[in-house]
């Protein structure tokens, strides 16, 4: 009797070992290493950089924001639209575009004002208008808008699947034309619920 009740027990011990073995513990990766994880249902962080870093480059190299009369530009960011099944934070495309834009010395961005009067920096809005009270001056009128949208397209074969999620950006100038637009696919294959390195 107590030989039955000890091999049950020694059995679990031992797999229960075997478990604790392969697990990974949790550890920091290079966010643009190959060790990031790769999910096809959802836009990764990895996505959001890609589309980024296009979209930056390419409005760079086309010299749009080089064609302001006053130097450096100013950009506004409106609204960009999440069209896909999932809750995203736009702001995790657009603040890498602003932060780019920003250090490439080509463009300011402004935080006091935003689609909907929907300020990023209400501090910021309040002394800008004491200022202009004081002072009498108005604040320069921003060059440009950008503005954008996210979409996602799912797909499958057999028992792959595919996950496209398309960026869309358009950049608007103060007399309301369409000055640059950037587009970006970010396409993901692979058998669902995989997650790959």
């Amino acid at each position: 009797m107590k030989t039955s009740v000890i091999l049950p027990a020694a059995a679990a011990a031992a797999l229960l070992a075997l478990g604790a073995g392969c697990t990974r513990p949790a550890q920091y990766v290079d966010p643009q290493g190959s060790r990031v994880m790769v999910t096809l249902d959802q836009i990764n962080i990895q996505d959001f950089a890609m589309a980024a870093e296009d979209a930056v480059n390419s409005l760079l190299a086309s010299g749009v924001i080089d064609r302001v009369p006053e130097k450096p530009a100013i950009l506004v960011v409106s609204r960009v639209v999440n069209s896909t099944s999932q809750q995203v934070d736009t702001d995790m495309l657009t603040k890498k575009i602003r932060v780019a834009l920003n250090q490439s010395g080509k463009a300011l961005t402004q935080t006091t004002r935003g689609p909907g009067g929907v300020v990023e920096d209400e501090l910021a809005r309040e002394i800008q208008l004491e200022r202009e009270a004081l002072d009498g001056l108005r604040t320069r009128v921003p060059d440009f808008s950008l503005s954008g949208k996210i979409i996602e397209t799912m797909s499958r074969a057999g028992s792959y699947r595919q996950a496209a999620y398309t960026f869309q950006l358009s950049l608007t100038d103060n007399r309301g034309l369409a000055v640059w637009e950037g587009e970006k696919a970010v396409v993901k294959q692979g058998r669902r619920p995989s997650v790959g390195f």
